[in-house]
Order: C-alpha cells, then sequence, then structure tokens
C-alpha cells in the first residue's frame, strides 16, 4: 500500500496540509479496517499503513469518540503477552437511508456502518394515477417512520439517497419517468425540506444505476465488468465497467428498456414502438401468462415489510438481534409470486411467457455484449426470482447472436441483493462516503 507523503525535517506545516494529511489518515486507517479479514488491532494498522503506533492511536481514538469503530474482543494467542484488542465498524453510530419510488412500490432500508439493514418498509400501491407530490408525500412518511425507528436504535442518519425509475440529472431533477408520467419533477425541492432529513440533503439516482453499484460493492472483488438488469413494470441497466459505474455523456446510460426489439411493433409510453419492456418488462410477461394482478392499491400499514437482515449475504444469516428473526427480503407482488409457483410446476402458459421474455431480453443484452464486452449479466428487480427460468433462455440467445461468446463466455445470475438492490444501493452509496470521507463526519459530528 502507498505510503502517506513524507514532511521534510524542519518544513512549515501549514494548517491546511496539516488538516488535509489528518483527512487522509482517517480515510487510510478507517479502509483497512472496513477491508481487513479479521479485526485488526492498533499495532495491525500501524504495520499495514506504515503509521507510527502513536498516530495511529490518536486517529483509532477519534473514529471511536465519532462512532465510527468499536472494540471488540481480543483475538487468541499462542505467544507471551496480553493479547491486542481488535478494532470493527461500529454498528451504533452513523447510517444510510435508501430509498426507492417505483410503478407499484415504495421502498426504504436503513444501514449501519457495518453493512447490516437496520429496518426495512415496503409499501405496495400502484403509483401511476399519482401527482409527483403525492407520490412523494407516500415517500415522506416511510421517511419519518425510518427516522424513528433510526432514533429508537441509537443510529444518526449520515445522508438519504432515492432511487427513481427514469432519467435524472446531476441536481437531482427527474427529466423523465414514462412509466410514472413523471417530466421535469424536482424531486429534491419537493421532498429535501423534510425534518428527518435535517437539511444533510438527499441524493437522487437513476435505480438501476443505485442497484448496480449495491451489486458491485456486494458482488466477488472480480466482478467489475457487468451489466445489471432491473426488470420492473420498466426495464433499466446500470453498466459498471472496470469497477466503476458507467453514466454516458449526460449521466443518462442504461435505458435498455426503451431499446427496440421489435421496430414496427407494440407502441411504448415512451412513445416508440416495439421496447424491450412492452415484451419483456413485468406487465407484459404477466399478462402473457394470464396472471396479471388488477391494478395495485395502498394497503397501508399492512402492507409494511420491516426488520433486520445483512447487505449482500443471505438475510437469514445475519441480524443485530439475536432474539428477533430476520425477515426475508421483500416477496414480489402477488402476482410474480404467483408465476414462480407456476414457473415451478411447468405450466406451460407461464413458461411460453418465460421464453418469449428471455427471448426479447436475450435480444437486447447480446448486442449490448457486442459493444461493451462485459462478462457477467445480473438479473435484478423481479427478474431476481425469475432468473432459475429466464437465464437459460437469454444465455442461449447470447451464445448465437455474441461474436465472442465462444471464447468468452458470459455469465449470467441472479442479483444477490434480490428485490432490493436499488434501494440497498442507495443506502450503501451513504454509508460508502462516510467510510470515504470520515472526517467530514466527525466534523458534522464536533469531533
Amino acid at each position: 500500500m502507498a505510503q502517506p507523503a513524507a514532511v521534510p525535517v524542519g518544513a512549515t506545516v501549514t494548517a491546511v496540509r496539516q488538516a488535509s494529511l489528518r483527512e487522509h489518515n482517517l480515510a487510510l486507517v478507517l479502509r483497512q479496517i472496513a477491508t481487513a479479514e479479521r479485526p485488526p488491532s492498533r499495532a495491525d494498522l500501524a504495520t499495514a499503513t506504515g503509521l507510527t503506533r502513536a498516530t495511529v492511536s490518536a486517529l483509532v481514538d477519534d473514529l471511536i469518540t465519532g462512532r465510527l469503530l468499536t472494540e471488540v474482543a481480543p483475538m487468541p494467542r499462542s505467544g507471551a503477552g496480553r493479547p491486542a484488542v481488535g478494532l470493527t465498524l461500529a454498528g451504533h453510530g452513523p447510517a444510510g437511508l435508501g430509498l426507492e419510488i417505483n410503478v407499484d412500490y415504495l421502498a426504504a432500508v436503513l444501514v449501519d456502518l457495518a453493512g447490516t439493514v437496520r429496518h426495512r418498509a415496503v409499501r405496495r400501491v400502484d403509483l401511476r394515477p399519482v401527482p409527483p407530490a403525492e407520490a412523494l408525500a407516500l415517500v415522506g412518511e416511510l421517511i419519518t417512520e425510518a427516522g424513528a425507528e433510526a432514533d429508537r436504535q441509537d443510529l444518526a442518519l449520515a445522508g438519504t439517497a432515492l432511487a427513481v425509475p427514469g432519467l435524472v440529472t446531476a441536481t437531482g431533477l427527474v427529466r423523465l419517468a414514462p412509466n410514472l408520467g413523471w417530466r421535469d419533477v424536482d424531486v429534491p425541492a419537493l421532498l429535501g425540506g423534510h425534518p428527518v432529513l435535517g437539511g444533510r440533503g438527499l441524493g437522487v439516482d437513476n435505480e438501476a444505476n443505485l442497484a448496480a453499484l449495491g451489486e458491485l460493492h456486494a458482488g466477488p472483488p472480480d466482478c467489475g465488468n457487468f451489466i445489471y438488469i432491473s426488470g420492473e413494470v420498466g426495464i433499466g441497466a446500470g453498466i459498471v465497467l472496470h469497477g466503476t459505474l458507467f453514466r454516458g455523456a449526460r449521466g443518462w446510460s442504461g435505458e435498455l428498456g426503451h431499446v427496440p426489439v421489435h421496430p414496427e411493433g407494440r407502441p411504448c409510453r415512451c412513445g416508440g414502438r416495439g421496447c424491450l419492456e412492452q415484451y419483456a418488462g413485468q406487465e407484459a410477461i404477466l399478462t402473457a401468462a394470464r396472471l396479471a394482478d388488477p391494478p395495485a392499491v395502498d394497503t397501508g400499514p399492512a402492507a409494511v415489510d420491516t426488520g433486520p437482515a445483512a447487505v449482500g449475504t443471505d438475510p437469514a444469516t445475519v441480524g443485530t438481534d439475536p432474539n428477533r428473526d430476520p425477515p426475508a427480503i421483500p416477496t414480489p407482488g402477488a402476482a410474480v409470486a404467483r408465476l414462480v409457483e407456476a414457473a415451478a410446476r411447468e405450466d406451460p402458459t407461464a413458461n411460453r411467457a418465460l421464453v418469449e421474455a428471455a427471448t426479447a431480453l436475450g435480444v437486447a443484452v447480446a448486442g449490448v455484449i457486442n459493444l461493451l464486452d462485459v462478462d457477467t449479466v445480473v438479473l435484478g428487480g423481479v427478474y431476481a426470482p425469475l432468473a432459475r427460468w429466464l437465464a437459460p433462455t437469454v444465455e442461449a440467445e447470447i451464445r448465437q447472436r455474441v461474436l465472442t461468446a465462444a471464447w468468452s463466455p458470459v455469465t449470467v445470475r441472479a442479483a444477490l441483493l434480490g428485490g432490493d438492490a436499488a434501494a440497498l444501493g442507495a443506502a450503501g452509496s451513504v454509508v460508502r462516503t462516510v467510510l470515504e470521507q470520515p472526517a467530514r463526519w466527525l466534523g458534522r459530528a464536533g469531533r
């Protein structure tokens, strides 16, 4: 690991330089702890970073006081001497709030610095007939609930990010969300003043982009080139190249759902014809399978699912309260659940609908792979529980249509984060900001 820049003996170090050096070293130490396979001691950190033990101890003390780190029981040792105390990310300090607004549901997750989901809520509601201000007011209710839960668990809200299925500018303006019927909606102006947010601002991004970022940080280290496909009523894509989200010249890349697969085909809400989502979107699949639900309605508190689970792992394996069983990742709508059941029992209508959708999806994805040479396709949203039936046909289309398929096989798999990926990615973006810039958090906390 690169050593911190040395300061020549006798040189005058300005206050600005001292502050920037401290910021660098705080981030260096925190990153070392966050990526360690086991809780390192202060001595381990000094060895790994090249900083003096006194410097490491001072930095660690600041990070503990700021509720970013916590001490854990010493690791057993065979040699002489007292075992060193380990350090790990704190689960009782800052937390990120991730929100998602989609065509037929709202979601909120609260994730602590250690990556554990401390609160989750999902509300099923058809938002297509709902004006943007009213839809965002419903999001505000989820923010209020999450804020109360953060207070109950002694967590400090570090920031909030909202995932939206549409074209989003750098300032959070939603230029167009065709399936919601939104155009030029200033989300921060409508929602950023919520009292729980405390003036900390509101990040807004495309839902597939945030889901792709969540998948990137939850996945294996060697998975740095992939396309994440968010299958909902619409279809979005987050593109990751060399470990970095590819946004395009204007930040609007990834509108896979509006790639035409039948140029003279069905009309789309975007104004085009033959768009992918008209053949492989959630409603198209359910209609073909004869399982479409009536329009969703907000069922209030009964529609909300909450509880702790871990980010990027099997939700049944972790949680902060040993006396409480963490719930499963929120289930898809009732119609999608029926589709999964029908496919599992090999219902011919359901299986035919899935093959037709997967064929259209495979055609579009093959074009993306020919252009970008990604090696993995991640199926998210409602595609995640359907991946068992979608993936074989998508793979077959890739083998047939991708020029390099014979030498460069492409993996098609379900999203690790399941249907929560966008909200988890949104919350994770907040948490990563704290991990990358701990001095800013300590400044806010008065440390």
